[in-house]
């Protein structure tokens, strides 16, 4: 089990790329993270859902996606709410103090039984098992029934290593007062240290490694180097575009809500040469001293995990205004999944699954309204997408609770963009097909339920032709990211104690 002193101390990469590591010497090898809370999230091939990095790390595994991978996934909604899901399925959505306070008894006791029982069914499938945690072991306030962390690896009986991003600054009392934090047991349990993201000369260090394995008898199995460039899928956080040429010409720009969800939907874009891309939040607009938006060929309304109340925010900041604007001057939008609803007529929740009970105003662009239901949309699809006369294969998937509705006479009045096959338990008896999406008369404003629109390359490149960009160059994500994680196992091969690490994978936890 790799552990982190803090959140992004590099626990996701570590396991995807021991993963990656392990699968290419012939071990069958699975990943596990007990629970995750995040807003990236993945259709799995038994048709629930879990985190991104689980996601990855199947991939990293030469894996389809399972929920035994992420059996607990928390969702936030708010700043005190979160949707449950349990073995890929949502439950409901509870308070902060469902999860953490004193009324947790119950949901730890049932979570701990599908984190068990999830283990249970992959120890009888694979060798190894690589398991990630969550945040920090030595959160004082969250240790009382834990399952995340340290009360998983006691459990069932698992070696930890324990990870730092030296770049925060402070590498040394992180894992010293973790350690310090954790009960003899634990303590125990921990096998060696990893430091992540050094840069420079390593000799410079290795007084400071001399004396933690001097101070805590545990031993240091590797200094991994900071990655420049690395690009594989994000757990939540969003991350920056890289440096590109001065022929970045075509601007794109994501809106950013309090609640994006499946903003790795943007990687392709983000990654690709000839396109300046960019999030606008509070945040960037602050730093840039901007009342307005940035000007863009293509503005896109990601999707969100609480849409009403993310259409609202948009609104309070003038978005809607601007968007008219962007508009009005020929620019082109994208709505996916949320901002696909936020596009339409109305937006109602009547029983109130992703907050408050009520209807929204939609922004009135799009001839739909959308209903929120309690059973949520879990699709891996394929198909086509056809504009500007073209038609291109796609392949995706779909999360959401809302059901969308076309308000003209009927459908056929208006052919849908995107025509897609529910690959999740197809039946070849009978017609899993179905229209998704809806495109403006005036031929500006797209809108679809498709997450991982942009992965497929042909489908990347239409989009772009129809936003304005005629020759947009392929650009392959599923490629990137394989290259990306062979990249990382050689990392990890070149800078870990792999011989120490066997040991700790074989030997029993015991002292």
């Amino acid at each position: 089990m790799v552990q982190g002193t803090t959140s992004d101390a590099g626990k996701s990469t570590l396991v995807a790329g021991i993963c990656r590591l392990l699968a290419r010497q012939g071990c069958k090898v699975a990943p596990f993270k007990p629970q995750n809370m995040a807003l990236n999230s993945a259709v799995t091939i038994d048709g629930g859902e879990i985190g991104r990095a689980q996601a990855l790390q199947a991939a990293a595994c030469y894996l389809e996606p399972h929920t035994d991978f992420n059996p607990i996934l928390l969702k936030p909604s708010s700043d005190t709410g979160a949707q449950i899901i349990v073995q890929g399925k949502a439950l409901t959505t509870l308070e902060a103090s469902t999860f953490f306070g004193p009324k947790s008894k119950d949901y730890k006791a049932m979570a701990l039984g599908a984190v068990l029982d999830s283990f249970e069914r992959l120890t009888a499938q694979y060798q190894t098992i690589v398991v990630e945690g969550a945040g920090s072991p030595a959160e004082i306030n969250l240790r009382e029934g834990d399952i995340a962390n340290m009360g998983f690896a006691e459990a069932v009986d698992c070696p930890v290593i324990i990870i730092a991003d030296i770049d925060k600054g402070g590498v040394f009392a992180h894992l010293v007062g973790t350690l310090a934090l954790l009960s003899e047991s634990e303590q125990a349990r921990v096998k060696g240290f990893v430091i992540n993201r050094f840069r420079g000369d390593i000799s410079l260090l290795q007084s400071g490694l001399d004396w933690l394995e001097a101070y805590t008898q545990k031993p240091v199995l590797g200094v991994l180097p900071y990655l420049h460039d690395l690009h594989l899928d994000a757990e939540d956080a969003l991350i920056d575009s890289p440096n590109k040429q001065a022929k970045s010409r075509f601007k794109v720009r994501v809106l950013v809500y309090p609640r994006t969800s499946n903003h790795t939907d943007f990687d392709p874009l983000r990654l690709h040469p000839d396109i300046d891309f960019d999030y606008v939040s509070l945040q960037t607009q602050a730093a840039e001293h901007a009342t307005h938006l940035p000007a863009a060929d293509l503005l896109i309304l990601p999707g969100s995990k609480n849409v009403r109340a993310d259409l609202a925010f948009l609104r309070q900041q003038g978005w809607d205004k601007e968007l008219a604007k962007h508009l009005r001057y020929g620019g082109k939008v994208l709505g996916i999944c949320g901002g696909y609803q936020m596009l339409g007529q109305s937006i109602a929740d009547p029983m109130g699954i992703e907050d408050s009970l009520g209807t929204s105003q939609g922004l009135g662009y799009l001839p739909i309204v959308t209903e929120f239901k309690t059973e949520k949309q879990l699709r891996r699809v394929t198909g086509h997408l056809a504009l500007q006369g073209q038609n291109v294969e796609v392949k995706g998937y779909e999360i959401h609770c809302g059901e969308s509705q076309y308000l003209g006479s009927s459908v056929a009045d208006k052919p849908a963009p995107l025509w897609l096959k529910n690959e999740n338990g197809f039946d070849e008896q009978r017609d899993n097909s179905f229209a998704d999406g809806c495109l403006s008369d005036d031929g500006q404003i797209l809108g679809t339920y498709l997450h991982g629109l942009f992965d497929s390359p042909e489908a990347c490149q239409l989009i772009l032709r129809w936003a304005g960009l005629e020759d947009a160059q392929t650009i392959d994500i599923n490629a990137i990211r394989e290259q990306q994680l062979d990249r990382l196992a050689d990392v990890l091969a070149e800078h870990l104690d792999l011989p120490q690490l066997q040991i700790i994978l074989t030997a029993s936890v015991k002292s």
